[in-house]
């Protein structure tokens, strides 16, 4: 199972009519609709493993540039900034680690909602044993730029759909008080994920048990 895109888009094909499209600084040639979508998914795809990693300001826009092999006119030509990078990043991050992952994964797991709601801290316990575990990308953003900036609220936004798949199961569970729940459950995940960052491997299964805990206080 993967949480991290590490596919690099290969360059785009020569132009089939021969043209070579128009020149643009650094070599590169734009002929159209597919070869623009291969830049911006390359770039993204840097982006995405760079800033999962490395959070937002280790990562420069001239390591960006250098790692996707585009000119800096055609990177900005894709993204006018830097923040407009991390925002595609963020959005990215939620449709492939939250939705794509972790809830579409841990309801498949589980056979009712509540063993949905507790699957997903067997797909932590998974996702912490991997060496290139990268903690929360949305956690990470929202300490590092605070919760003023629109990069930290955008990383609150994606916290609260994250709060929000849980609260769905939980109604689909019959639990009491849904948005209570989901609140509480959300610190387990969270607490979960940094104690793991932090070294302990086994926090998932912690967590699990606490969840088993608060899923019993929460039934009818």
């Amino acid at each position: 199972m993967s949480f991290s895109s590490k596919s690099q888009a290969e360059p785009p094909p020569p132009d089939p009519s021969g043209s070579g499209g128009a020149p643009v600084a650094g070599g590169e040639t734009i002929a159209g609709g597919a070869e623009t979508t291969g830049i911006h998914e390359r770039i993204l795809d840097v982006a995405y493993e760079l800033f999962s990693r490395r959070g937002v300001r280790d990562v420069g826009i001239n390591e960006l540039i250098s790692r996707s092999g585009v000119a800096k006119a055609s990177f900005y030509r894709h993204f006018g900034s830097k923040d407009e990078l991390v925002l595609a990043f963020l959005e990215r991050r939620d449709r492939q680690w939250t939705v794509a992952t972790i809830i579409s994964e841990a309801r498949r797991r589980g056979s009712t909602p509540s063993e949905q709601l507790l699957a997903i801290f067997d797909v932590f316990a998974d996702w912490f044993a991997r060496d290139d575990f990268e903690a929360c990308s949305f956690v990470n953003i929202l300490l590092e730029m605070g919760p003023t900036h629109p990069l930290g609220r955008a990383s609150i936004d994606y916290l609260d759909k994250i709060r929000g798949h849980v609260q769905s199961l939980a109604e689909e569970a019959a639990l009491r008080e849904p948005e209570s729940f989901a609140r509480s459950w959300y610190i387990l995940m969270k607490g979960s994920i940094v104690a793991a960052a932090g070294g302990d491997r086994a926090a998932a299964g912690r967590a699990r048990v606490m969840a088993e805990w608060l899923i019993a206080h929460h039934q009818a």
